[in-house]
């Protein structure tokens, strides 16, 4: 098993291991003493994995029930946030009661959002069944939902208690669904790790080792900048075109698709515009092409800049992008929204 410490301002351990799930009431009590807790998870991952879950609970001393709701990113809205704080009122769940988040990063925000907000905060514990959510969601305390204005408009920062990272569990899950964690995986080695990028291009990945080393990457990254304030922000490489590629298309394109587009877009408006020496949209094309994900938008310009000027990450008249400086080291720039078009328009 894989232990790795995040050092917040409330510490915890994210536990990496094929068949946590079996056990996971037991490592819960480790950290949280038996309670009412409320098991939070989708359509989908209800019928493989929530029965495993609840009798884990059990088993460990905890009273456990569960809250459904139907899967998808449409979902992700305050209204099934308020279903969920709703549901957690009607099984008197109290401030020494806890949350567990059971499924990929739409569940994990949704969970961990109630859970900072359920009588002004109570635990919660992120059980991530997606490889996106393994790498990047479930790790650093971020938590919110969808606006009409925007993408995760409406949030907090809440740490977990623990993050248990059953990597087995993503055995049912759909090749679609796991290329979003490999764009994530590819973001991180673009930023962080150039000895990762040329794993990730040279062999056939294995679950365990790409989950080990972007949370080890995120862990380091969040230790020294908690809130994005600095540091944190260049975890948003290809995010400022990858949600406004999301919005476009009414969310029918997943976040990692969005996103492998988003980086390759950033990459290449930024080296025709003089913010970097090489075209790295070059070597992340060729990578992301490797696993048959999207690198071209099937957006223009001018849709994508109405977009990104309702994301959260503008501030003022200027959106922050992050640019590589080499593979394995990213730097944040502002971009002016006068020019924003077309500084898009290159990239395309």
């Amino acid at each position: 098993m894989e232990k790795i410490r995040i050092e917040t301002a409330k510490p915890y351990d994210i536990l990496i291991d094929a068949g946590l799930l079996r056990r996971a009431g037991e490592y819960i009590r480790e950290v949280i003493e038996p309670c009412k807790i409320c098991v939070v998870t989708d359509s989908n991952v209800a019928e493989l994995y929530a029965a495993e879950l609840l009798n884990s609970l059990s088993d460990a001393g905890f009273d456990p029930c569960v809250f459904r709701f139907e899967a998808g990113e449409v979902n992700k809205t305050s209204a099934t946030v308020t279903s969920l704080v709703e549901y957690m009122g009607r099984k008197e769940l109290t401030r020494s009661d806890a949350v567990v988040a059971l499924g990929g990063g739409v569940t994990g925000d949704i969970a961990g959002f109630a859970a900072s907000v359920y009588m002004r905060g109570i635990r919660y514990v992120q059980m991530p069944t997606s490889l996106l959510a393994c790498l990047d969601s479930s790790v650093g305390g971020k938590t919110g939902v969808n606006l009409n204005a925007g993408k995760n408009f409406m949030g907090t920062f809440w740490q977990p208690s623990l993050v248990l990272c059953d990597y087995s569990l993503l055995s049912t899950l759909p090749k679609e669904l796991w290329l979003d964690g490999i764009a994530e995986a590819v973001k991180c080695a673009a930023i962080m790790d150039a000895e990762l990028f040329n794993y990730l291009g040279n062999v056939s990945p294995e679950n365990r080792l790409i989950i080990k080393k972007c949370v080890e990457i995120k862990a380091g990254i969040v230790a020294k900048d908690e809130r994005e304030e600095g540091l944190r922000a260049i975890l948003n490489f290809g995010h400022t075109i990858g949600h406004a590629i999301e919005k476009c298309s009414e969310y029918t394109i997943t976040h990692g698709h969005a996103v492998a587009i988003g980086m390759v877009v950033i990459s290449r408006a930024a080296y025709n515009k003089g913010l970097c020496r090489e075209n790295f949209s070059v070597p992340l094309s060729n990578l992301l092409g490797k696993y048959g994900l999207p690198v071209s938008s099937p957006f223009n310009a001018g849709d994508l800049a109405k977009a990104v000027l309702s994301d959260k990450k503008r501030s003022g008249n200027h959106s922050k992008i992050v640019v590589l400086d080499r593979i394995g080291h990213a730097h944040a720039e502002e971009i002016s929204t006068a020019s924003l078009r077309e500084f898009i328009s290159s990239g395309l």
